[in-house]
């Protein structure tokens, strides 16, 4: 079934009794010639692509639960390609691109808003390094503007200016940017899979790797055994102990990120807001609420729930940004699994098994990034080489020194 107007008008006109799942629920297959492990946005982008642009077949995500209930489901929903490093820039202006026809391409409202994102700065130095990130979006593709004082005033007006602990000097803003349905993104991706052919397997973990010669054969799962030509891991902050089972250890730790909903209110916040001299960014659902988060848990966690100290910091930094967020009421909070890197820079590469392949360390760049890692993964199994966009993710750029240090924390993957 395609979606259109003329079809809601007629399901409406006839009770509503003509509409399907978005996808079918069917047993795995003995073998397949792709296999992605990972039922989250990364996971089905990924088999989705395989299918629609490189025409292959044969392919299952597997995924433990139910589709969508990992990080795709639990997160800020914010996408941007506002990045500094040739390593990164043009990979997140290629996921911003496809964001933009993403919703045309696979027939699902993925409630795409490219409302805008502001990076505020409170320095001297911020402005030089914005300005400097300015150039490098630009010479990217992308589109970035140095906003001073007062043409943030104008556009935000309700934010500390006048007595604020870190007064705000300007921003750096980027129109295209926005937010999307996290949810949405998935429930498209999946439709847009299963229609094209991909079996998507939901409650079938993934228990170990069956690995011949240095080649794997496939996937040992508590569904039974599955064979694969080619496998995929898309698993986010699962990757550890997944890829402990095929006998790897990776330079990724788990930790935990929450972020947090206020209760509904009327249109306040006009796109997305960072806070330069801490780590804040908040927008507004279209149910009204003010979505909102911080910094990870410093503490590796496999746990989806989180602690009070960062709720608290978290506060700490809207009331020093937009006072006014302190009359709303928290309705709730959640956490989302992050698999940090090294050097707060993704992994998209074979592995040294032959036949296996590796999407992880995404940090807090994840959902953003799910159109193109969706893609550049799908090029790489399909291909055996990696895209042009995601060249430098290599898993042996740490051994190699060609680390990708956008944040420039160095090689602490908390800090990133």
């Amino acid at each position: 079934m395609r979606y259109s107007a003329l079809q809601i008008l007629k399901e409406a006109l006839t009770g509503h009794h003509g509409w399907r799942p978005l996808w079918r629920d069917p047993d795995p297959q003995p073998a397949y010639d792709y296999v992605i492990v990972g039922g989250g946005g990364h996971g089905l982008a990924t088999a989705y692509y395989l299918a629609k642009t490189f025409h292959k077949a044969r392919i299952a995500v597997l995924e433990k639960g139910w589709l969508g209930s990992g990080n795709i489901g639990r997160n800020t929903t914010i996408i941007r390609s506002n990045y500094l490093l040739p390593g990164n820039e043009p990979f997140y202006e290629f996921s911003m691109k496809l964001w933009e026809g993403l919703e045309q391409e696979f027939n699902f409202n993925a409630m795409v808003s490219q409302r805008g994102i502001v990076n505020l700065f409170h320095t001297d130095g911020q402005r030089d390094a914005y300005r400097r990130r300015g150039n490098a979006m630009l010479l990217a593709g992308a589109d970035a503007e140095l906003l001073d004082r007062e043409a943030v005033r104008a556009m935000i007006p309700f934010l500390n200016f006048d007595n604020a602990r870190f007064p705000i000097k300007g921003g750096l803003l980027q129109r295209r940017a926005g937010t999307a349905r996290h949810d949405g993104v998935a429930w498209g991706y999946a439709r847009g899979a299963d229609l094209l052919g991909v079996d998507l397997i939901q409650n079938c973990e993934v228990t170990g790797f069956r690995i011949e010669e240095g080649r794997v054969r496939g996937v040992e799962t508590s569904r039974g055994f599955i064979g694969a030509g080619k496998i995929g891991i898309a698993v986010a902050g699962s990757t550890g102990r997944v890829m402990e089972r095929a006998g790897m250890r990776l330079p990724i730790e788990s930790h935990v990120l929450q972020a947090f909903v206020t209760e509904g209110l009327k249109p306040a916040i006009p796109g997305v807001i960072t806070f330069g001299a801490g780590h804040f960014y908040v927008s507004q659902s279209d149910k009204g609420g003010l979505v909102f988060g911080g910094d990870i848990d410093g503490y590796n966690s496999y746990a989806q729930r989180g602690n009070l100290p960062v709720i608290e910091d978290v506060a700490e930094g809207g009331m020093a940004l937009m006072p006014m967020i302190g009359r709303s009421r928290l309705l709730r909070t959640w956490g989302g699994i992050m698999d940090m890197s090294m050097d707060g820079s993704p992994i998209i590469d074979r592995t040294p098994v032959d036949g296996l392949y590796l999407n992880a360390g995404w940090c807090y760049g994840g959902f953003k990034a799910t159109p193109a890692s969706g893609y550049a993964f799908a090029h790489l199994l399909a291909t055996d080489t990696p895209h042009e966009t995601a060249r430098a993710y290599r898993l042996d750029r740490f051994e190699r020194g060609y680390v990708i240090d956008e944040k420039g924390a160095g090689a602490q993957p908390n800090l990133h």
